[in-house]
């Protein structure tokens, strides 16, 4: 199941600090900012791409996050230490796994180094020193005016804000260039730890500074946030290359997942005619079939998409995937009860993963039958146990319980739903009236109120 989230523009704090600004928010509060795009399938791949990093990072036991930005843009960061945000644009342009692992070593670099938290003190210290500048700056003012105007005492005043503040800025973006030198040194390390290769990673920067080279011809070095590019590249080369690890390729089976994610978010995402572009027809690869399935069920005509993608769950008959595709378009195509039994399968093949367990569940509940509906709460509920940040599980969850009569736990639901989707006003709504059907004190009342007195999450509607 690919989906994207609510959308809303991020607040930036400062233009040279983007990240800073999204920095220990929920992920629920990052969707009401960002476009993000959930996919089992698209974020174990980074799991799995991520995992030895980690351990090398000495950081698996973190929990680190892989959330997957639907922007066309090639880019990945860091904003906060429990997320790596990746664009499709980054998996899209990676033509191979090494390429986007290379980037996510050095996004773990950043996390190993604390380098959000070390920014957000070196920021503190900036807006300080120049409150400080702005303060003894208006002072001098003042004192010109008392002067008389135009006199050396208040121009003095105005350089005296102006001059600290740029110091305190080149400062800033000096510290941020020094953090990238070090995430790359940093990547290549967790790289040659693993036994991967540091090339793809390499190639990426190299390719961004050739797309960069003009723009940044005459450019003040003192003035940017990241390495100059010739000189980051050459950095970067010099230990790079000295990996034993080099020439090592991709294993062909982790080039397969790599080019069938690809595939995917192209056939979501993108316009029918640039995937048949992309994917044409005399193609007979796995991931040009599964991109054109897509593609066929997208626009309309469920018949033949049913029939290739069950000649792809044939050749892989056991790829969860291709039976969460065969459910889902099933289920959108207006036939809920036929989707049933291979979302089962998906869900049994992917190890109960929580995106399609709410798949099913919405499959269940579409059915209209309420021999479904026990079943439909008892799945709904593991799902969103264990994955609390997607609307699509209570919403689902809110129509079975209606259904069978629990307009309690309906409207608790819904306001769950709500307020995950930014909605911050109906979910007050909602949930003051579900703590109405609860005993007072009694675990559903307790989750209630905590909607009604919850702060908004940044960017909802409330009012």
């Amino acid at each position: 199941m690919l989906s994207i989230a609510p959308y809303s523009k991020a607040a930036r704090i400062i233009a040279y600090a983007t990240a800073a600004a999204i920095a220990a928010t929920p992920m629920a509060a990052s969707a009401q900012r960002l476009p993000l795009i959930r996919d089992t399938e698209s974020e174990q791949l980074l799991r799995d791409y991520t995992r030895p990093i980690l351990r090398a990072a000495g950081m698996e036991k973190q929990n680190i996050q892989m959330v997957i930005i639907n922007q066309t843009s090639f880019n990945a960061f860091v904003a906060d230490g429990r997320r790596i945000f990746v664009n499709t644009g980054a998996i899209m342009q990676s033509e191979t796994p090494n390429q986007i692992i290379g980037v996510l070593a050095h996004e773990t670099g950043h996390l190993a180094g604390g380098h959000l938290a070390k920014l957000r003190l070196q920021l503190a210290n900036a807006q300080t020193q120049m409150i400080i500048a702005m303060l003894l700056g208006a002072g001098a003012m003042v004192a010109g005016s008392r002067s008389g105007p135009g006199s050396g005492l208040s121009q003095a005043g105005a350089a005296a804000i102006q001059a600290p503040q740029e110091v305190i800025r080149r400062t800033l973006l000096s510290y941020q260039r020094q953090q990238e030198e070090n995430a790359d040194r940093a990547g290549v390390k967790y790289l040659n730890a693993t036994g991967q290769s540091p090339r793809g990673m390499y190639e990426t920067f190299k390719r961004f500074s050739s797309d960069s080279l003009f723009a940044a011809r005459g450019a003040d070095p003192y003035l940017q946030s990241h390495p100059m590019p010739s000189e980051r590249v050459a950095a970067l080369q010099g230990f790079a290359r000295s990996s034993p690890y080099w020439d090592k390729k991709d294993d062909p089976a982790l080039q397969l997942r790599h080019d069938m994610v690809r595939a995917k978010i192209s056939a979501f995402m993108e316009r029918p005619d640039t995937v048949y572009r992309r994917y044409q027809a005399s193609s007979g690869s796995l991931p040009a079939r599964y991109a054109r399935a897509i593609v066929t069920y997208r626009h309309g005509d469920l018949r033949s998409a049913i029939a290739q993608i069950d000649s792809l769950i044939q050749e892989q008959p056991n790829n969860p995937y291709f039976y969460e595709l065969r459910g889902q378009a099933l289920l959108e195509g207006g036939r809920p009860a036929e989707a049933i039994a291979p979302l089962r399968k998906a869900v049994q093949l992917s190890h109960n993963a929580p995106l399609i367990e709410m798949l099913l569940g919405q499959a269940l509940v579409a059915t209209n039958n309420n021999a479904h509906t026990d079943e439909a709460i008892r799945i709904l509920r593991a799902a969103v146990s264990r994955e609390s940040e997607a609307p699509l599980g209570f919403m689902q969850l809110a129509m079975a319980y209606g259904r069978k009569g629990d307009y309690a736990q309906a409207d608790l639901a819904s306001a769950q739903a709500a307020f995950l989707r930014g909605d911050n006003k109906t979910a007050r709504e909602l949930a003051s009236r579900a703590k109405t059907r609860f005993a007072i004190g009694s675990p559903g009342w307790v989750k209630a109120d905590d909607i009604v007195s919850a702060k908004p999450l940044p960017g909802a509607k409330n009012n």
